[in-house]
């Protein structure tokens, strides 16, 4: 079984959008997050969706999924206080409800990064079975570096090896759900994705490459990057161009 675990519980503060969160701002009339399910609703290896939403904006997207006929969504759930809590509450919506979290792949996805294809979907799947893990990457394309407290640089990392980790981040059900259980003990709550979680506790994490377009929406900039690639990739539609996917 092979399930979607869409993660739509952030507010968009950056965003800049008094009036609604960034997953439900629309891009010619439909919302980020519905171009976003849709790769998954589509996807003919994908089973099932759970979607992780704002507990006030629930009604409203049970109503867009019926207007858009995605049938595949089997769990709305509210998400919690952090990122981190809001996956787990995902998560354990789906453990509660599988037979076989063993052989259960779930790909985690944020609704706003809709930039995807249903290769990347299908890669992630057959990392999954053949490695155990999944976590989608992009090359860096300049110089990646850390600084310290004082602002100065320390370590800088060979570009030929640096990696944007994105998304989707794709596990066994079972291993997500264990790491997730550990941190709860532990009182970790605080971690960037599942991807810093599961190396944290240690699991081994196999990598699938995908391109710079699959951006994830924060910033207004993002949006319209967003806006230009998607109008760029239906033109290539109607006219036969190549574009990178």
């Amino acid at each position: 079984m092979v399930t979607a675990l869409i993660f739509a519980g952030g507010t968009g503060k950056r965003m800049n959008s008094k009036s609604k969160p960034k997953q439900f701002l629309e891009l010619h009339g439909k919302p980020i997050l519905i171009h976003t399910i849709e790769y998954f609703e589509e996807h003919e290896e994908v089973d099932s969706i759970a979607v992780v939403c704002i507990p006030t904006w629930i009604d409203t997207l049970r109503d867009i999924l019926k207007r858009y006929n995605i049938t595949k969504v089997k769990w709305i759930v509210e998400g919690g206080n952090t990122g981190q809590e809001s996956i787990f509450n995902g998560l354990n919506a789906i453990y509660n409800d599988c037979e076989e979290p063993k052989e259960t792949i779930v790909l985690i996805h944020d609704g706003v990064r809709p930039l995807i294809s249903e290769q990347l979907i299908t890669d992630n799947i057959a990392i999954v079975k053949n490695y155990g893990s999944a976590i989608t990457v992009s090359k860096a394309k300049e110089t990646v570096t850390s600084i310290d407290s004082e602002g100065l640089i320390g370590m800088i990392a060979d570009r030929t090896a640096a990696r944007i980790a994105k998304a989707p981040q794709s596990f066994y059900l079972f291993d997500i759900m264990s790491a997730h259980k550990r941190a709860k003990q532990d009182n970790i709550n605080e971690m960037i994705d599942s991807a810093s979680l599961m190396k944290y506790y240690g699991y081994p994490l196999h990598t699938v490459e995908c391109s710079s377009e699959n951006i994830k929406i924060t910033t207004p900039i993002d949006y319209y990057i967003f806006r230009a690639i998607y109008e760029a990739r239906e033109n290539s539609q109607i006219f036969g161009l190549e574009v990178q996917k």
